[in-house]
Formats: structure tokens, sequence, C-alpha cells
């Protein structure tokens, strides 16, 4: 009797612990029972489909065309605003896109850094914008720009990296500076981080659990903004934006998670191994971070722009992680990618 209820107990244990890590199934935009799909959608060669949304000029009559690729916990309906007046005197085409499981793209388990660029690459040419075109990424965001700087830069007239993502077990850039970077972040997010990269497996339920906090800009974002980003969070807050409310709706899972983890993943390069893509040519690349950011530690993005002199560094005094939310910051962002080609 006593072996039986043992064995009963250990039942009960592994099947709470299974239920614990295994992430529920997610809600597929466009399928029953599941979010509808409101926006304009391309099916990539895999199957999977890519919504998106476009602003500015006509496509066809564009004289600049820019791929705009969103960070964590965001989506196509991302603001970043520009004025009319500047849109139209450059002819600016702006293409927003949902990542993998945001918004209304299909889920991808098997997403890496390197897939972000061809599905940036299928997305561009399904919609014909042509052989060259801009990309611009923004904090999480900015690792689909380096892996479009690696593997796909013949198709680049420029690129911007917005206070772009930092992986701590990038191997090219000293420790040190890795290291002193990553203390600077809440233990809670440093152990975080650690899970995404370590045991990726484990993420669905260190995220999910109640035991021990994990990630700041989940819980509490405004422990990690600057004194102008509390300003710009607070504005948002009284005016949200209900299609942002869609970035998370297919599970958290697909879209926050697996976007840590391939960014904590083993990448194929070092950003610090990058060639100038426009080293015989027309073009540039630019990086703009915020000396107050909070979020992804400056020192690591001086360290690779000193490495790569071909990126064009630019640190704003006064200015945290939420600077791309001001319009003559992406103003300044926009003409300094247009004018340095």
């Amino acid at each position: 009797m006593m072996l039986l209820v043992i064995v009963a107990i250990l039942v009960c244990l592994v099947s709470y612990v299974y239920r614990s890590l295994k992430p529920p199934p997610p809600r597929i935009c466009g399928v029953p029972h599941g979010p509808p799909v409101t926006s304009p959608r391309i099916r990539l060669s895999d199957g999977r489909y890519l919504a998106y949304r476009e602003s500015g000029v006509d496509r066809a009559s564009a004289n600049y065309k820019i791929i705009v690729v969103h960070g964590f916990n965001s989506s196509k309906d991302m603001e970043f605003p520009i004025s009319k007046d500047l849109i139209e005197e450059q002819g600016i085409y702006f293409l927003f896109f949902d990542r993998a499981g945001y918004g209304e793209s299909d889920p991808y388990p098997s997403r890496t850094v390197k897939s972000e660029a061809y599905d940036i690459q299928e997305l561009a040419d399904k919609l014909k914008i042509g052989p060259k075109f801009y990309v611009l990424g923004i904090s999480l965001g900015a690792y689909s720009v380096y892996s479009c700087l690696k593997y796909i830069p013949h198709r680049l007239a420029g690129a911007v990296l917005v206070v772009p993502f930092v992986s701590y077990w990038w191997t090219k850039v000293p420790q040190d500076i890795l290291s002193e970077a990553f203390k600077l972040m809440p233990e809670k997010d440093q152990w975080t981080y650690r899970v995404a990269r370590y045991f990726p497996w484990l993420l669905y339920w260190w995220l999910t659990q109640k035991l021990f906090p994990s990630l700041s800009i989940i819980s509490e974002r405004s422990a990690l903004c600057s004194d102008r980003d509390l300003v710009i969070l607070k504005k948002k807050l009284e005016n949200p934006s209900p299609r942002l409310e869609k970035a998370r709706q297919q599970g958290d899972h697909e879209c926050l998670h697996r976007d840590m983890m391939a960014g904590f993943a083993t990448w194929e390069f070092d950003p610090t191994e990058l060639a100038n893509p426009f080293g015989e040519g027309v073009g540039s690349v630019h990086m703009w971070q915020g000396a107050e950011d909070r979020i992804v530690p400056r020192e690591v993005n001086q360290y690779i722009s000193k490495k790569l002199p071909w990126i064009k560094y630019h640190e704003l005094s006064g200015y945290g992680h939420l600077l791309h939310a001001e319009e003559q910051k992406c103003e300044d962002i926009i003409k300094a990618l247009l004018v340095e080609r």
C-alpha cells in the first residue's frame, strides 16, 4: 500500500512538473477559435504568414523604402513618429511587420537570428519593394538588422540600429566589458537571461512562476526607465494604443519567450566580425544609443562601434531607451540615414 501511495505521489508530481514546463498551444490567427486576421499578410515559402503595415508615400513612387523592425513586446503597430512634411519631401515609404509570433504573424518555433534576415528578404520580395532597401531595428529587433548585415548585405541600401540589443555571450567582445555590463542589470533580469541562454526549455516556467521575480521589462518596466523615459511612458499609459494590445495575442511564449531564446542563443557570427557592406558603394550603417539607457548597456555598443568604425555611432546625452518615441529624434535618425549615403 505504501509503495502505491509513493508511486501515485510521484506520478502526480511528474504530471505537475510537465504541465508547468509545457507552454500552452499558441492561439494562431485565422484558425477556428483563434484571433481574427485584420491586417494584410504575405505567405512565406515555408507556409508561415507575416502580417505587415505600410505607411508614408506609395511604395511604387517612393525614393526610399525602409523596413522597420519592432522590438520586444511590440508589433508592426508601434509608433515611430515622423512628420508628414519630411515623409513627402523625401519620398519615404515605411514597411512595418509583425515578427514571428507577434501580432498577426504565425509563430515560428525554429526561429533564430539567421531566420530573421530571410523573413525580411522574403517580405521585401513578396511586396516587390526592389532589389535594395533600408532596415531599421529597435532594441531587441536590432538583432534582425545584425542578421541582415551578415546574411543579406547585398540587399541593403543602409541600416540603423536604435538602442540595439546586447547579448552577454558574444564571443569576440571582451569578457570584462560584457561582465561589467551584465552586472548593471537587476539581479532578477540576470537570472532570466541565464535561463534563456542555458535552459531555454525552462524559460516558459521561469517567466510564469510566482516563487521568484523574473523580468523587469515585463513586471516592473519603470524600474529600468531613465527620467526622460518615465515621462514618455506616462504619456503612453495615459493614451494607450488599442492596436498594440494585439502584440501578444497568440501567447507570450510564441513572441516574448522565443524572441529572448533566439537573441541569447549561440549566434553563428559575432557582431564585431561583420564586414562593411558599403565599402565600395553608397550606403551607411548607424547606431543610436541613449546615454541614460538602463535596458541596453551603452558600454557594449560603444565597443562594437569602435571595433567597426564604419558604423556611425550617435550617443544622445539625457536620453534613455525610448528615444525613438520622440518625433525630433526619429527625424534625426532618418535624416542621418538618408543624407550619409
